[in-house]
């Protein structure tokens, strides 16, 4: 599951760039693939660069608190395929993580986050959504499952666009 959770990982920072030591720092390029019917029904390469983050890391009552803001990465998305592409320009991106007490992962994402959903996931993927609002989402950490719980803002399907 070690490839699954870095794939999820990276999938839940993609609008913030690559992981970056703590403290603020600027993200370095990256490049992640997935094959046909991980995150769209045909291959998919991201490229990435640039942006800035900071990581903030607080610990209360109730526990710990990981925090990343930043102005996030321009990303291109490339159909392996048909060689189709979206670019995305760099916005701002909070991502929030808590450790729940069953030991899963709760995300809060705000502002443009991508969001890449594998067929294992809840709801299904495969599916790569530009989210311009709030997702919250937990993550199994026995087998990476992602389950949504809520959306709030608006959502533009990037798999379609690359299809077209």
């Amino acid at each position: 599951m070690t490839m699954r959770r870095a794939m999820t990982a990276a999938a839940a920072l993609a609008m913030l760039g690559s992981v970056v030591a703590a403290g603020s720092a600027t993200a370095e390029d990256f490049t992640q693939f997935y094959p046909a019917g991980t995150a769209c029904d045909f291959p998919i390469r991201i490229d990435g660069g640039g942006g800035h983050r900071t990581e903030h890391t607080i610990t209360n009552k109730h526990g710990t608190v990981f925090m990343s803001t930043g102005t996030g990465s321009e990303l291109t998305f490339t159909n392996e395929d048909s060689g189709a592409t979206v670019w995305l320009r760099s916005k701002g991106a909070v991502v929030r993580t808590t450790t729940l007490a069953d030991g899963s992962d709760l995300f809060v994402l705000n502002g443009h986050n991508v969001v890449i959903l594998f067929p294992s996931d809840v709801p299904a993927g495969p599916s790569t959504t530009l989210y311009s609002g709030k997702v919250t989402f937990t993550v199994n950490p026995q087998d990476g499952q992602w389950t949504i719980l809520d959306t709030n803002g608006l959502s533009r399907d990037l798999c379609a666009e690359l299809s077209g």
